[in-house]
């Protein structure tokens, strides 16, 4: 076995540990949202709710559950409000600072996903380079005619590391798509939650 051939078997095997970086961080991701409370809108909006319609005891004892993301922003909010009620400058600060946090915990492993998905085409790419020169260096030695089956054989192998690349970066793209879209509904929503419950909700209707 020859040493390009080597660092092909090396390039297959960098790419489905990269593979399995990204199906470990998608269960992961998903396992931790589920256990942040991610998404959990229809939670929040009752607490808010509560909140805005005077039932203050029970919309503070709902947040203070802290079973969800909004509910532990909404409860920043009500902490602020209750320990300063004339600057509410402080709940927004207090509820931003929980927001960073929150948010920074539901980026965790999100660069590893990017790595991967930049990475993987590198090194398919240079797996087919490696392949290439293998199969060429045939070219480079033979005295004789050279059967065209086997240098085409050394260029298909060569090949196939492009497109192992391709396909785990789009597998890794669509894991971090969709996690990065969660992270911005929730993000949004975060927005939302604090304005509405340090400034009251804006009924679209009323709005020209």
């Amino acid at each position: 076995m020859s040493i390009f051939q080597i660092a092909s078997l090396g390039v297959y095997g960098l790419l489905a540990i990269l593979s399995l970086v990204a199906i470990a961080i998608g269960f992961y991701k998903t396992a931790q949202f589920s256990r942040m409370g991610v998404g959990r809108r229809a939670e929040a909006e009752t607490i808010l709710d509560d909140w805005l319609n005077g039932r203050v005891d029970q919309a503070i004892s709902a947040a203070g559950r802290r079973r969800s993301v909004l509910s532990r922003i909404l409860q920043a909010v009500f902490s602020g409000i209750q320990a300063r009620p004339t600057d509410v400058t402080y709940a927004e600060e207090l509820s931003r600072q929980t927001a960073i946090i929150e948010l920074a915990t539901m980026s965790e492993r999100m660069r590893a996903l990017d790595m991967v998905v930049q990475a993987a085409p590198m090194l398919g790419l240079l797996g087919t380079v490696i392949g290439m020169i293998d199969a060429f260096s045939v070219l480079a030695v033979a005295e004789g005619a050279v059967d065209p089956t086997t240098l085409a054989g050394g260029i298909y192998v060569a090949l196939t590391t492009t497109a192992a690349g391709l396909v785990v970066a789009l597998f890794a793209f669509f894991i971090a798509t969709w996690l990065e879209g969660r992270i911005d509904r929730e993000r949004n929503m975060i927005e939302a939650l604090m304005s509405a419950a340090i400034h009251g909700r804006v009924d679209p209707n009323t709005v020209k």
